[in-house]
């Protein structure tokens, strides 16, 4: 037995210095990633506004409040922290695997056995003067597998790196809470701005109808024109209510999201009091992988793939333990804990190679080989999404601003053209049906730049966004 052990332990201290490894892990990919984002413009500047903290980028008071009571209160941010807390239990867990299982034992028992037993003719042949066994057994067990193939070291590794990817979905949810808040509360301006649009675009036509109704009565228009005009006046009125529940429903969605009852949110800025950034630095297209948590994640997923093929090798080969028990064990109550005559001592070492199990053991490793080249696959596409959504977010900015100025110009043109239509209607130089045009034409360009310049915002907002800033 001595020797047996001592070889044991020979084979154990063998094996790790040898530091064998059954598996090769697979590097972090390099994505092929441009030098510059698609319609960024190239100034050799390095920086991002994803560097810039949330609190510094979204600088208006309501919505600074608005997204600080997001981050607190959302349902989805706090299941976020209760899976970090989950994650980091399990992975103090797994530092336990390399501490030996110790088990204590307290067992008592009583057997009759048959007379004609070999058993039973043996209590006969000692005579001790009893037809039944008794055995009573109070012990530790201890029972350790030696880490050879690095099982245990992977298991560490996969539990740190998605201890890790939970603290990275928490920053992805608050980078995705921070983009909805702004882009919600920009909505909201919009709502407002088309609101006042509407009830103004009613005062108006409310004015013109008076005037054609005066005409009717001096005979100098038909009825024609009144209805034309009413129903041009009622078209204007039927936005009110529309944009009054827009409003209400955006309000309700904002307040879910901050954690909080539907109600009104109180706000005393305006769409035109937003001021749209001029510098919208992206840096560098590859500072992506380590500032956006989703493709940080994946990384993170890779690690664990590549910590799997490690466990699913390692259970292919010979598994190495060893086994202790030691206590006290008497078949009298008496002489239970009597000592020393009561204590006995086992040590025992093994070496298990599985055999008809292996074909499975081999597919398992196969399968763990496998979705590791997916997570690499995944890992790349991530990046690519990235890239993707950055240059998007660039082209929408570069053309929403030439929308802007080509739709703030023709505002300007149709409010004159209303204005001199006016005149000339009231001087009888125009007809109702220039008038009744012209009011509607500006109606609909006023809406469209205010949902123009929501869109800027947002679009601005949804580059911060992508560029992985917020969770700062």
């Amino acid at each position: 037995m001595k020797n047996y052990i001592n070889g044991s332990i020979l084979i154990l201290v063998l094996a790790v210095l040898s530091a064998c490894k059954v598996s090769k892990d697979v590097e972090t990919p390099k994505p092929a990633l441009p030098e510059t984002f698609r319609s960024a413009v190239t100034t050799g500047d390095t920086s991002s506004i994803a560097d810039i903290q949330w609190k510094n980028f979204f600088t208006e008071a309501t919505l600074q409040k608005l997204i600080d009571s997001a981050i607190i209160k959302n349902y989805d941010m706090q299941i976020a922290v209760k899976n970090i807390e989950a994650s980091q239990l399990l992975f103090k867990q797994v530092k336990w695997n390399y501490v030996p299982q110790v088990d204590l034992n307290v067992t008592a028992n009583s057997q009759r056995p048959s007379d004609n037993s070999i058993t039973g003719l043996s209590l006969s042949q000692y005579n001790i003067g009893t037809k039944h066994i008794e055995d009573y057994s109070a012990n530790l067990a201890l029972s350790w597998e030696a880490d050879i193939w690095g099982k245990i070291h992977n298991q560490q590794r996969s539990a740190l790196a998605a201890y890790l990817q939970t603290t990275e979905a928490k920053k992805a949810i608050q980078t995705n809470i921070v983009a909805s808040v702004s882009q919600g509360y920009y909505n909201l301006l919009m709502l407002d701005a088309q609101l006042n649009i509407a009830q103004k675009n009613v005062k108006l036509n409310d004015s013109t109808l008076r005037i054609i109704k005066l005409q009717y009565d001096a005979g100098q228009v038909t009825s024609l024109a009144v209805q034309q005009a009413d129903a041009q006046k009622q078209a204007a009125e039927q936005l009110v209510p529309q944009f009054e529940q827009n409003i209400a429903i955006q309000e309700n969605a904002l307040r879910i999201l901050t954690g909080e009852l539907p109600d009104k949110i109180a706000r005393n800025s305006n769409l035109d009091d937003m001021v749209i950034p001029t510098n919208v630095a992206t840096g560098v297209p590859s500072a992506i992988v380590s500032r956006r948590p989703d493709v940080k994640s994946a990384e993170l997923a890779l690690v664990i793939a590549n910590s799997k093929v490690g466990i699913s090798k390692a259970e292919m080969y010979p598994a190495l333990r060893i086994t202790a028990q030691g206590g006290v064990n008497s078949f009298k109550a008496s002489n239970w804990f009597n000592i020393p005559a009561s204590l006995f001592g086992v040590v025992a070492g093994s070496v298990v190679q599985p055999l008809f199990d292996h074909k499975r053991l081999k597919t398992d490793y196969q399968v763990a080989q496998v979705d590791r080249e997916k997570t690499v696959l995944q890992f790349r596409q991530s990046v690519l999404n990235a890239v993707g959504e950055v240059s998007d977010a660039l082209v929408k900015i570069d053309k929403l601003k030439s929308q802007q100025t080509i739709a703030a110009n023709r505002v300007n043109t149709l409010q004159q053209a209303t204005k001199n239509a006016d005149l000339l209607f009231k001087n009888g130089l125009a007809t109702y049906l220039e008038v009744i045009t012209a009011q509607g034409n500006v109606l609909q360009s006023e809406l469209e730049l205010a949902s123009i310049k929501r869109d800027e915002l947002s679009a601005v907002s949804d580059l911060y966004r992508s560029l992985g800033g917020g969770w700062k």
